[in-house]
Order: structure tokens, then sequence, then C-alpha cells
């Protein structure tokens, strides 16, 4: 079930050029710890950064083609009753829409791309 055609990964930028190198990325640690890929949606990605990345440099945000992901994507409960995009595989590159840097404001807020609906 697709909710969504682009759903946002939040990742390091050594962590993303390490998939590029392998043709697939693999997952984050808390991805590899939990089983499976932890997406956003576009509606959820700016307090995903806040509630995980507060401060973080060096990220970068990655959107991906969710209807490429076919059954392994499943969108579960999470964060206050709300559906999360969960990628139970690993994501082929081939996926991937766009990656665009994740800097941060005056204030240490992630300033989104405005590509970002």
């Amino acid at each position: 079930m697709t909710l969504t055609p682009t759903l946002y990964k939040i990742v390091t930028e050594t962590l993303w050029q390490d998939a590029r190198a392998v043709g697939v990325f693999r997952g984050a640690a808390i991805d590899l710890t939990d089983g499976f890929i932890h997406f956003s949606t576009a509606s959820q990605a700016v307090q995903t950064a806040a509630l995980h990345f507060a401060g973080q440099t060096g990220l970068l945000l990655v959107a991906i083609d969710a209807a490429a992901l076919g059954e392994k994507l499943i969108f579960e409960p999470s964060r206050g009753g709300d559906l999360f995009p969960h990628l139970y595989a690993d994501l082929p590159l081939s996926a991937v829409l766009w990656e665009k840097p994740l800097p941060l404001d005056a204030e240490g807020k992630h300033i989104f791309p405005d590509l970002l609906p």
C-alpha cells in the first residue's frame, strides 16, 4: 500500500556515500536495529529532523519513489498514531529521486529544500 508517492530519508553524508559505493542503502544504525528502514512522509520529515537529528550537521534529505519499493514498504502506526513508512528490505538506489543537503539555520534548525511539499 502506497499512501504517498514520495518518501524521505534523513541520512548522514558519510553513510550515503557508502551506500552509493555499493549501490544499495542497507540502513542507518537505528534501521539495522529495528529491522526496517525508517522513512518519513513530507508532512513528517521536519518533525523527524527536530526529534532525531537536532543540531546535527552533515545530513542529506533523500527523496524516494514509494512506488518503486513494492510490497516490502509498509505504513505502520508510530509517533502519535501517525502512519510511518517502513521498508523491510534494502533500499535500491534506483528508487532515489534526488538528494539535497540539509543545512542548519542560525537557530540550529534544519533548512529543508523548497522541493519538499
